[in-house]
């Protein structure tokens, strides 16, 4: 069921500087991977919370959108949601095996992204992709920004838009594969968006399709 919404929608300037602030955090937070005594986990959860916080703050309505989205049929939500983790985790699977096998420079890549995970403890990567990170992000990338996007641009413009801007901040990285992982996940997600337009669906699926990367099965 489709999230309503009102007339109380962000401006585009408001839109625009949503944008920006996710754009540029990100940027940084790939480019550097620490900022003083955060790793890159905990700074990946504060950008996310405070451009979340930004998006709530600049959309009167969004609150009430996500109580509706929570409301109406919640249990499809997740079996929707947890089919598509699933789905997304065997695409990477077949992917890694395809890259690995094409692109001399995979296997590094790949290793660099696990990297991330050396001194963070498993339960502290856990919470925080579960609690933060996961539904966060699609807080913030599909159920702001490709939604207010796709209001003020037309729904193909706000997925092309929200798809673009979210690979190319992993571009600060330096990691191909990443950018390229970004790239079909910016995709995907934004597919599932742009035909449920529900930010819980897609946040139970990013929640467990990064469980089962980072945690419960690495690839």
């Amino acid at each position: 069921m489709p999230v309503s919404g009102d007339a109380r929608r962000p401006g585009v300037w408001a839109v625009a500087a949503v944008v920006a602030l996710a754009g540029g955090l990100f940027v940084l937070l790939f480019r550097f991977q620490r900022l003083g005594p955060l790793d890159f986990w905990w700074w990946m959860g504060l950008n996310i919370a405070l451009v979340a916080g930004v998006g709530f703050a600049a959309d009167g309505n969004y609150a009430a959108r996500l109580k509706l989205d929570l409301k109406t049929g919640l249990a499809r939500k997740a079996a929707l949601g947890l089919a598509s983790a699933f789905l997304l985790y065997g695409l990477f699977a077949a992917g890694r095996l395809a890259a690995l096998k094409i692109f001399p420079f995979a296997a590094s890549g790949i290793a660099s992204v696990y990297g991330l995970k050396t001194g963070a403890g498993v339960a502290r990567i856990t919470l925080l992709l579960g609690l933060l990170i996961g539904p966060g992000e699609e807080i913030v990338w599909r159920g702001f920004l490709q939604e207010n996007l796709g209001r003020r641009l037309g729904g193909a413009w706000g997925f092309l838009l929200t798809a673009l801007v979210y690979a190319l901040v992993h571009v600060a990285s330096g990691n191909t594969m990443l950018v390229l992982a970004a790239a079909v996940c910016g995709v995907f997600w934004g597919s599932l968006y742009a035909v449920w337009r529900s930010p819980v669906l897609n946040a139970v699926s990013h929640t467990v399709w990064a469980l089962l990367i980072f945690i419960l099965r690495p690839l």
